[in-house]
């Protein structure tokens, strides 16, 4: 990329405004996008300085070399589908059916939450990525490359040139990518997992607002990703 970068974010709530913040920081251009329009985000831009815009969905996708999804499940079929045919697309959904409501599919666990947002976008790039972190902890444990208590973050796709992309966004904001496989892989590192959540916290056994995180190795998730299973299986 000769010019420079941009990450689109098409979600602006906890998760869109951490990885703003990390990807500003980075020195990357950030374009913002809400459901309830630009002007809504005036207060989150002007504290992410010049370097970050707010937009429309559809430009907030055209912007971006990278663009992330971070919506409610329930919402991802107003997700803009032609400003992001060839581009890389950055999945952070988890499932709830108290708040997305019931998906037959995803109940019956024939596809993943991704593979739904995949199917939407026939023409984009999914990775599954950002999901299985608290928000917090994406802050907290960001660091340099090379740092020895760098975190690392599963993600999972089927395009090879993807994942790359994705592995290399990630390098940029403060961490390491785990390569898990496919989107039908990326079950394994859902809500309710071994791999969710909880491998960030430095105290596992007493997961406080106030925790800091603390590193988390490719052998711990690797561990974690293994020992999952299908509830329904």
């Amino acid at each position: 990329m000769s010019h420079q970068p941009t990450l689109g974010l098409i979600g602006s709530g906890k998760i869109g405004g951490a990885l703003a913040r990390l990807a500003v920081d980075a020195g990357l251009n950030v374009v913002l996008s809400n459901s309830r329009g630009p002007e809504t985000l005036a207060d989150l831009v002007a504290e992410l300085g010049p370097q970050a815009r707010a937009a429309t969905p559809a430009e907030a996708a055209a912007a971006g070399d990278w663009v992330v999804v971070t919506i409610p499940l329930k919402n991802y079929r107003q997700v803009p589908v032609a400003p992001l045919a060839g581009k890389v697309v950055l999945d952070t959904a988890n499932y709830y059916p108290d708040r997305d409501g019931s998906i037959a599919e995803l109940d019956a666990e024939e596809v993943t939450t991704s593979e739904l947002l995949q199917r939407h976008l026939p023409d984009s790039k999914i990775v599954k990525a950002f999901n299985n972190i608290w928000v917090n902890h994406l802050t907290s444990l960001a660091r340099p490359a090379g740092s020895p208590d760098r975190s690392v973050l599963p993600i999972a796709g089927d395009a090879t040139d993807a994942k790359a992309a994705a592995t290399q966004l990630l390098d940029l904001i403060g961490f390491d990518a785990l390569d898990t496989g496919s989107l039908a892989d990326s079950w394994r590192f859902q809500r309710d997992t071994p791999a969710y959540v909880g491998l960030y916290f430095k105290d596992p056994q007493n997961k406080t607002a106030e925790d800091p995180g603390g590193p988390t190795s490719a052998e711990t998730i690797r561990a974690a990703l293994a020992a999952a299973q299908r509830p329904n299986a």
